[in-house]
């Protein structure tokens, strides 16, 4: 049977690669880093890293390194288990309380990943008779959530207001019982902000619950790094926090669910991807308890940041790149078409910049694109030389 299965599969692959869509798993042979070294073509060699989510520098800080360390000693590798059955440790219990307090929600559940966090919400919290709206370009997590639940579902345009306002009232006058609007704190592909406090205005006006999965702004976003709600100004009126560890919470991995009381404990007693997948590796949840510490004086990190993102926007406008509006760190570099996306990657990598092209199905057909991320960990220098060796790759794939 499988010889058949076989022949259609490399087809589809080779489909994939003729199409420019191929995405190549380049290895790393260092720390996560603002500086590492790949593999490419056979030579490992340094280049600057732009494309990975330490948006803090924190992934190899000696600080989070020596709490992984010592909790190996204390608490073990593995718990080999689930959390209700032998599967919680105090580590758990204390990385939950903390980041409770640091989100200012009432209470948080701890999962493997974001993906599963958001896997095991809306199955749990919404039946057939009630209504998710979701942000067209909501994270894939959040999109498979959503189609494991029963709910009914409505999708309105990216921060488009109207359109969230006009299916809230599809959703009311359908007689749904509970209404939950779900939206990312920062879309990954854009590096645009959610409208939070005209959603929330809106949640108010038609009765429904707010949801925001902020991987993308927790520890950097806001002025003491509580991510987009404490940005708006809005920490008391957002119900459900998603977020991940994996991206400036130390870049390991881990998920969790902040948010009232009441929906977190009904997730620990019927959320699917939290009942039947292994906790928390302890050494994980040890770190981030440090990375935590870190960022109650990280002011310096996210002003370092904030300058890297200004300076690297400004210098590729001035060079005359079409890079998305904003001033988030992630900073997408829009050239359309996905081979060349890809080239144009391979060109910087040549160059000493290790980035990444994203096509179809990751963003639209049509809308290939370079994201760029910057970390605190990154010199004016490096930013500066990232820049030059966009203008040079340009001129080559033009030439």
């Amino acid at each position: 049977m499988f010889d058949t299965v076989r022949d259609d599969l490399r087809a589809t692959l080779d489909e994939i690669r003729a199409a420019g869509l191929h995405k190549p798993e380049r290895v790393i042979d260092t720390p996560q880093s603002a500086t590492v070294n790949v593999s490419a073509g056979g030579r490992p060699g340094e280049v600057l890293n732009f494309c990975a989510n330490n948006y803090l520098g924190l992934a190899d800080h000696p600080e989070v390194i020596a709490a992984a360390h010592e909790a190996l000693d204390r608490w073990g590798y593995g718990m080999a288990s689930v959390r209700f059955i032998c599967g919680t440790q105090e580590v758990h219990k204390e990385l939950e309380a903390r980041l409770s307090a640091f989100l200012g929600q009432e209470d948080t559940i701890l999962y493997s990943s974001c993906f599963d966090a958001n896997g095991g919400v809306f199955e749990t919290l919404l039946g057939e008779e009630d209504a998710v709206i979701s942000d067209a370009l909501n994270h894939a997590s959040i999109i498979d959530g959503i189609r494991l639940s029963k709910a009914r579902r409505y999708r309105y345009a990216n921060r488009d207001l109207a359109d969230l306002e006009a299916r809230l009232k599809e959703a009311t006058e359908g007689g749904a019982r509970r209404k939950l609007i779900v939206t990312d704190g920062v879309f990954s592909m854009d590096g645009y902000v959610a409208p939070l406090a005209e959603i929330c205005d809106l949640a108010d006006r038609y009765d429904a619950m707010v949801m925001v999965d902020d991987s993308h702004a927790v520890g950097f976003v806001g002025p003491t790094g509580r991510g987009t709600p404490e940005l708006h100004g809005v920490r008391d009126r957002v119900d459900i926090i998603t977020g991940t560890l994996g991206k400036a919470l130390g870049g390991a991995s881990g998920g969790y669910v902040a948010a009232r009381a009441e929906i977190v404990a009904l997730l620990r007693q019927r959320s699917r991807p939290y009942l039947f997948s292994n906790t928390l590796a302890p050494v994980i949840a040890a770190a981030s308890l440090k990375v935590l510490d870190l960022l109650e004086s990280a002011g310096d990190l996210r002003e370092r940041l904030a300058s890297n993102t200004a300076l690297f926007r400004r210098r590729m406008t001035e060079e005359g790149f079409d890079i998305l509006p904003g001033d988030h760190a992630i900073a997408p570099v829009m050239i359309g078409d996905a081979a060349q996306a890809a080239r144009m990657a391979e060109l910087l990598l040549e160059r000493g910049v290790y980035v990444i092209g994203f096509s179809y199905p990751v963003v639209p057909q049509g809308q290939a694109r370079i994201r760029v991320q910057l970390s605190a960990a990154h010199s004016t220098q490096d930013v500066n030389r990232a820049v030059d060796a966009f203008v040079a790759a340009r001129a080559e794939l033009a030439g």
